[in-house]
């Protein structure tokens, strides 16, 4: 048993099961034990491994496309070029290489920050950014970043954040707790508070009792933040998450631990705990505040970008092993089998932007 499973079974039984939400909290955010305040996840030495710690060809196209959403909204300077939930810094290193390179003006006329909570992993990102950190801020909300238009990313950024999830059973909707079995073990059980039915997706009256429905407040509230100060301000926003670009029904809520699925309830604090984005939702929220979106498939969009023609760029002076290597990425990040299809991509923007690969954005 974790320290945090201890600290939980203790609360729990002086005070009744927690909500879902409230569990994922704590498993990652609790300032003692939680996840991400306790251990380094990313990388072949932790839990799991993101796209930009794949390959550079990631953060250089996601460097591309906002380039590109930089030049459709008339080149505004000074401008704002933000990350938020950072990781490591790998993406803003890659991408910010990329805006020197194609529109220099842009990536000396901006002021870079990044949006990261944790004192330590904003040492890590310091460290990653090397001679470009003197020019970023860390920043820890998104209500901080300077009052110009705002070109920001963010790369597996909703997962993390809390859900709420809600069992059907024979007396309707009811949301999930954490709770105590018998033998005393961390237990799923169905609650008391139940859910308006106008939030449920299409075809949820037919599902059978069991059914789970994932409904995400502070996603949305996330999203809103970030939604406010682009319409405000203008500018535009790329984020990547693992996830389904229609809302329905399903569990989706898992934890990786050493790089393998562990039982969500086994090691609390000591796995990172996820569940998919709902894309559509999300994207409502951001039309809610006026903003243009679109979206697919991250594998979609990295092939339309130009991800073969840049790994073919890298590999023409590479030896046969290092061209085996960048193949194998283009594989993990863009093949339908593997980060092509689950990973989706989401644009939103101040206006509507006919750039590749994104034609027709709603809203």
């Amino acid at each position: 048993m974790t320290p945090l499973a201890r600290r939980l079974a203790e609360q729990i039984a002086a005070h009744g099961p927690v909500s879902v939400a409230e569990y994922m909290a704590m498993c990652l955010f609790d300032p003692q034990d939680g996840y991400y305040t306790t251990r380094e996840p990313f990388g072949a030495d932790g839990d799991f491994t993101t796209a930009p710690e794949i390959s550079q060809m990631f953060g250089e196209i996601v460097g591309v496309w906002l380039v590109a959403a930089w030049q459709a909204l008339g080149r505004p300077l000074p401008a704002a070029i933000a990350e938020i939930g950072p990781g490591r810094g790998t993406l803003m290193k890659d991408l910010l290489r990329t805006i020197r390179r194609l529109a220099p003006e842009l990536e000396s006329g901006s002021q870079i920050a990044l949006v990261e909570a944790s004192p330590r992993l904003a040492e890590v990102q310091r460290r990653t950014l090397g001679e470009a950190s003197p020019r970023t801020s860390w920043l820890r909300t998104v209500d901080e970043l300077p009052p110009h238009p705002l070109f920001i990313v963010g790369n597996e950024l909703f997962d993390a954040v809390p859900v709420r999830q809600f069992v059907k059973t024979q007396a309707g909707w009811r949301e999930r707790m954490v709770g105590l079995d018998e033998a005393g073990t961390l237990a799923f059980f169905a609650g008391m508070a139940s859910l308006d039915d106008t939030l449920l997706p299409p075809g949820s009256a037919d599902a059978p009792e069991g059914s789970i429905f994932e409904i995400a407040p502070a996603r949305g509230a996330v999203m809103a933040g970030i939604a406010e100060r682009i319409a405000s301000d203008g500018g535009a926003g790329l984020f990547f998450d693992y996830g389904h670009l229609a809302s329905g029904l399903g569990d989706t809520l898992q934890a990786v631990r050493h790089h393998a699925y562990d039982p969500v309830l086994d090691h609390p604090g000591g796995a990172d705990l996820t569940s998919h984005v709902d894309f559509e939702a999300l994207a409502r929220e951001a039309e809610r505040h006026g903003l243009k979106t679109a979206a697919m498939p991250q594998g979609e969009f990295l092939l339309a970008m130009g991800v073969l023609e840049r790994a073919g760029s890298l590999g023409a002076n590479a030896d046969e092993t290092r061209r085996e290597e960048i193949r194998n990425e283009v594989e993990r990040l863009a093949a339908p089998d593997q980060m092509g299809e689950l990973f989706k991509v989401l644009a939103i923007s101040s206006q509507p932007l006919k750039i590749a690969p994104f034609s027709s954005p709603r809203g």
